[in-house]
């Protein structure tokens, strides 16, 4: 068993009202960053602070750092075209920052980056692989993709009400910025996620990809980054059994999500961490905020299997005190 996540940047965060990832704007950028750090270390090495949302919720990778502790999981960090060094060791597979989707061609290395975490995942030694994503407006790029292969399911979002018309209007200019139609590239998912995605979704689609030719189980820790990512598995032409794990606040916030797993061919799981019981900041995933990212739905997934779950608010606690210290030059 390894959990790996993949992190990433693309510019298309940078537009006003995307994404809530990151305390503000300047902090955004920092967050993939953190995030492997934290996933890593259980503390903060090169990072300035602990990624939370503006209303102070933790970053999902707290949580993820938590159960990886708990468990005593093997642990892979890939950059797939991170915009800030982390202190954390990484695969590098060739990917860089993507950049706005209103741009032309703004994934231009997706192509070779889901070729060589093809190999990777195809190579890894383990059994069991649990991906996860980082990648502030992740799920923007995860619709402009979604629409680009012809799906018409709906994405989620880091705050509690979904910005879903600026959504639409930014993929609407991604799509004729580039020239194409909704379902141009149904079938053909390199064109599609290097059109309109970004490049953490290549990554983790190449990852699985390999993983799955080589006989190895796949959970995708997340929502509906991860469900594109499988979209981008199956249009690839690949049948095999594939689980996409999520949180109980994530499938809240998409009443699709069941039917859209069932589409591809994807066994949908959803684990309820109990943070709604809480007076603390962890209570602010069940008011609608984070809700998913950096694998915490597999991390959960796997400590409801190791029958751990009703521990991990407590120590996620303890991370985010570890952690929620001023860092940085």
């Amino acid at each position: 068993m390894r959990l790996i996540l993949v992190a990433g940047a693309t510019d298309t965060a940078k537009i006003d009202g995307i994404s809530a990832a990151g305390a503000n704007s300047d902090l955004l950028a920092h967050t993939p960053s953190a995030d492997l750090e934290l996933v890593e270390y259980g503390s903060l090495v090169r990072a300035p602070e602990l990624p939370v949302s503006p209303t102070g919720c933790p970053t999902p990778a707290a949580v993820t750092r938590a159960v990886r502790e708990s468990l005593g999981l093997d642990f892979l960090a890939v950059d797939a075209g991170l915009s800030v060094p982390t202190g954390a060791p990484t695969v590098n597979v060739g990917a860089k920052r993507g950049r706005d989707i209103r741009e032309v061609d703004p994934v231009p290395t997706a192509p070779g980056a889901f070729l060589a975490a093809r190999q990777l995942g195809r190579s890894l030694p383990d059994d069991e692989l649990v991906v996860g994503e980082t990648i502030p407006g992740g799920t923007t790029t995860a619709l402009g993709t979604l629409r680009a292969l012809g799906e018409g399911w709906p994405v989620s979002s880091s705050f509690p009400e979904n910005p879903t018309e600026l959504k639409e209007s930014v993929v609407a200019e991604g799509l004729d910025a580039s020239g194409i139609d909704a379902g141009e590239f149904a079938h053909e998912p390199l064109l599609a996620v290097r059109a309109m995605g970004d490049p953490v979704l290549a990554v983790v689609a190449g990852l699985t990809a390999g993983a799955l030719s080589a006989d190895k189980s796949v959970i995708l820790g997340g929502g509906t980054q991860l469900l594109t990512a499988a979209a981008l598995v199956r249009h690839e032409g690949i049948a095999d059994p594939l689980t996409l794990a999520t949180t109980s606040y994530l499938a809240a916030d998409v009443p699709a999500l069941d039917e859209a797993a069932r589409s591809l061919d994807v066994d949908l799981v959803v684990t309820d961490p109990g943070f709604g019981e809480r007076d603390d900041a962890l209570a602010r995933y069940a008011a609608g905020e984070a809700k998913e990212g950096a694998g915490m739905g597999g991390a959960l997934l796997l400590a409801e299997r190791a029958g751990v779950l009703d521990d991990v608010a407590a120590q996620t606690v303890k991370v985010v005190e570890t952690a929620g210290v001023e860092h940085g030059p």
